[in-house]
């Protein structure tokens, strides 16, 4: 038993059960299970919403320093899942865009995440875990996440 749920109480909040869950999710979600690293399975997710983003924004919206954020795209460009490229307006800046193998690659990974979300969630039934996607599409809503990352023309 979670020690959150052997209290009864509301003690820990609502971001601590959100953290402790996403603890869960990040231990599981290994490279054997989803067949990358969910870094990258982010970073891919991103660059599919977010065509065109820059390389800078990016790092910024995955909470990456510019080093770390480099090492991540240098090992999906290796995968041949994304392409960079010198943004035309201004040469010292690079476009980040997801390829056809990354689109792949991710739907791939996403069908074996929802595999893992269906053990996660699985003391939720179907209508709970609707109602908790969007009570969370809510609550993000608006926030920053994506802000920093949007097409050249944007920033």
């Amino acid at each position: 038993m979670n020690p959150a749920s052997a209290t009864g109480s509301n003690a820990t909040g609502s971001i601590s059960l959100i953290t402790q869950l996403s603890r869960v999710i990040y231990r599981r979600a290994t490279k054997d299970v989803i067949g990358m690293g969910l870094k990258q399975l982010i970073a891919l997710d991103h660059l599919y919403v977010n065509r065109g983003c820059l390389q800078q924004a990016l790092g910024q919206t995955l909470m990456l320093d510019a080093n770390n954020c480099v090492i991540l795209l240098n090992d999906l460009d290796e995968l041949g899942y994304i392409e960079r490229r010198r943004d035309p307006s201004d040469r010292r800046r690079h476009l980040v865009e997801i390829t056809p193998a990354g689109v792949e690659a991710l739907k791939q990974a996403e069908g074996r995440l929802e595999s893992l979300e269906d053990e996660v969630l699985g003391n939720l039934d179907p209508e709970e875990r609707a109602q908790l996607r969007e009570l969370l599409a809510k609550a993000i809503d608006g926030q920053e996440t994506d802000a920093a990352c949007g097409s050249a023309e944007g920033a």
